[in-house]
């Protein structure tokens, strides 16, 4: 089998095992966030959740397979282990970005949901005004 194939094959099955590990520890721990930020409505959180998770999923798996060619061909075991160092480096690198910006999403939500709740008006109501009295 040629060298090129064997590096395919493996960048493939451990990219995505790779995905499937991240998308599966996003969506564990998200959800916590998301049923925070959508003041415990279980149902809508495990929607958005899953969401996200198809999402992720489509971008990263897209990425993964337009990144899959390479310009050279792989002549010994040295070329297996470089190329694959390569590749699997931008995809981890890629990973990480993708988790990164869906914690920053996820607290950014949870903050604006926290403090909308805890915003109260700055002077409680001390009475009702007539009509037509001016004030």
């Amino acid at each position: 089998m040629d060298r090129t194939v064997i590096a395919y094959v493996i960048y493939l099955a451990v990219s995505i095992a790779l995905t499937v590990w991240v998308a599966r520890t996003l969506s564990r721990n998200g959800r916590v966030f998301l049923s925070d930020v959508l003041h415990g409505n279980e149902q809508l959180a495990d929607a958005v959740n899953h969401l996200l998770v198809v999402g992720f999923y489509l971008v990263n798996l897209g990425f993964v397979a337009l990144y899959l060619s390479g310009e050279d061909t792989i002549e010994d075991t040295r070329g297996i282990f470089e190329a694959l160092s390569t590749k699997l480096g931008v995809v981890l690198l890629v990973l990480g970005v993708m988790h990164l910006g869906n914690v920053y999403v996820l607290s950014r939500i949870r903050r604006r949901g926290v403090l909308d709740r805890e915003q109260v008006p700055p002077v409680a109501p001390q009475g009702w005004a007539a009509p037509g009295t001016g004030v």
